[in-house]
């Protein structure tokens, strides 16, 4: 599991270009499929003129990456996503609220 804390989505796709390098290097593999929900910074934005890719859409298309996007309001289609989430979220708030840590700190929490 890889975990890179952003601070808006916007900073997905440069979040995403190290993850590629860093896989791809230990694993010796490119990457082929990239799955997420149909959120603005993954797929872009509709338009008068229809569906308009974002950054990140383009960058998988220019590095024949397959992006495949979950149906809007259903994150039961990326389940191990989501029970990983509430899994991590449920041990920061069990971490904090056993100890006398500030709230502040819940992004050190969800690193340890």
């Amino acid at each position: 599991m890889y975990i890179y804390l952003l601070h808006n989505k916007i900073e997905a796709l440069d979040a995403f270009k190290v993850f590629k390098v860093e896989v791809e290097n230990q694993c010796g593999k490119q990457i082929k499929i990239m799955r997420s929900d149909r959120g603005g910074e993954y797929y872009g934005r509709y338009t008068e003129n229809g569906q308009a890719p974002g950054h990140f859409a383009k960058f998988l298309q220019e590095h024949e990456i397959i992006a495949q996007y979950t149906m809007p309001g259903s994150p039961d289609q990326n389940g191990v996503v989501e029970r990983r989430n509430r899994t991590l979220l449920d041990m920061v708030r069990s971490m904090l609220s056993n100890s006398n840590i500030p709230k502040f700190l819940w992004t050190e929490a969800l690193k340890t």
